[in-house]
């Protein structure tokens, strides 16, 4: 888990980058940039608040033939040998990012190169260098007194409450091409940022297991528990799937299956269905991993705990206290109305 409160920022670099498939150009600055404390408040927020804000999916820099020939790792590692060089490998990452920008819908835009210390990146304290890219411009309005008169002049600039693309390099696992976070909020050309410039691959860690376990599991849910059984059975899969990462350290195949499977006729089908399904989530041969709990947290935000009837009823099971949806909520058939029904027991209404 990151924390990026107590990251300072050392240096910082600002150039700009135009389109090469519209004979724009590379403006590097000659000097790094001097900010006060006022701006560098304002610029922290803005490089980091999408990285707060967004699923920490990790990456790592790589190439075919071997990483040392990715551009990128080449100029962040010297920046990491000698903080002193941070300015001129500025320029190269820039101009690295320039020799990219030749699709014909690449914006312009003003790139920033920042080097970080302080960050806190699983309770262990790390460097970083920040890549970030501003392209979208908004207008604005400025008032300015002219004699006996206040008037209004329109400008152009960017938002500072939305970061267009950014990536943050931790100065860790240097030999397997560090640990990388990036996000982008402008994705109309996918491979632009990750695969050109960045050249990065996702991190098989603890928390690309856990996330893509959980989302095998729901299309599981989906696929095989919900037409083999019904819908309170695929939400109660998933919610016993979820709570049982939440309170495990380690991930343990077997072990999830005799605790989750209430089926044990799904047993065989769930292993099927992994060697079918698993390869997209590339989980195929995982069966053991250490659990990571933000992963965790993320899935259960995402993951659907409604049923949904066709007489405009909704039924919300609770996430955080499964056995209740088990006891308290029975399904049934109705004769006389040819109906399906629920029956929910409590003792009293909750207030709101």
């Amino acid at each position: 888990m990151i924390n990026l409160y107590p990251a300072q920022i050392e240096s910082i670099s600002l150039h700009r980058v135009g389109n090469k498939n519209k004979n724009e150009n590379v403006f590097l600055s000659a000097e790094p940039l001097t900010l006060n404390d006022e701006t560098t408040a304002l610029l922290k927020e803005y490089f980091f608040k999408p990285f707060r804000e967004k699923e920490e999916n990790y990456y790592h820099l790589t190439n075919e033939v071997d990483v040392e020939f990715n551009e990128v790792y080449k100029f962040v590692s010297e920046i990491f040998d000698d903080t002193a060089k941070t300015h001129q490998n500025s320029k190269k990452l820039a101009t690295h990012l320039f020799e990219q920008s030749n699709h014909p819908h690449i914006k312009s835009g003003e790139v920033y190169i920042v080097y970080l210390t302080g960050i806190l990146l699983d309770n262990q304290k790390t460097d970083a260098v920040g890549i970030f890219k501003s392209e979208l411009k908004h207008d604005f309005l400025e008032f300015e007194e002219k004699d006996n008169n206040l008037d209004i002049v329109v400008r152009q600039g960017i938002n500072i409450n939305k970061l267009d693309k950014g990536c943050l390099i931790f100065n860790l696992n240097k030999q397997e091409g560090y640990k990388v976070l990036s996000v982008d909020n402008n994705r109309y050309d996918a491979k632009y940022w990750l695969t050109n410039f960045l050249g990065v691959d996702a991190l098989a860690d603890e928390n690309f297991y856990t996330k893509n376990y959980l989302k095998f599991c729901q299309n599981f849910a989906k696929d095989v528990v919900l037409p083999a059984e019904d819908k309170q059975q695929e939400v109660l899969f998933m919610n016993r799937a979820v709570n049982h990462f939440a309170k495990n350290d380690a991930f343990e195949e077997s072990n999830f299956l005799n605790e989750v499977m209430e089926n044990p006729e799904l047993i065989p089908e769930f292993k099927h269905y992994k060697v079918e399904k698993g390869p997209k989530y590339s989980i195929e041969d995982v069966s053991n991993f250490d659990i990571a709990n933000k992963a965790v947290s993320d899935a259960r935000k995402k993951i659907k705990n409604v049923i949904n009837l066709d007489t405009n009823i909704q039924i919300k099971l609770d996430f955080i206290n499964p056995e209740s949806a088990e006891k308290f909520v029975e399904k049934g058939w109705d004769e006389e109305r040819q109906m399906y029904y629920y029956l929910v027991y409590f003792n009293k209404e909750q207030k709101s």
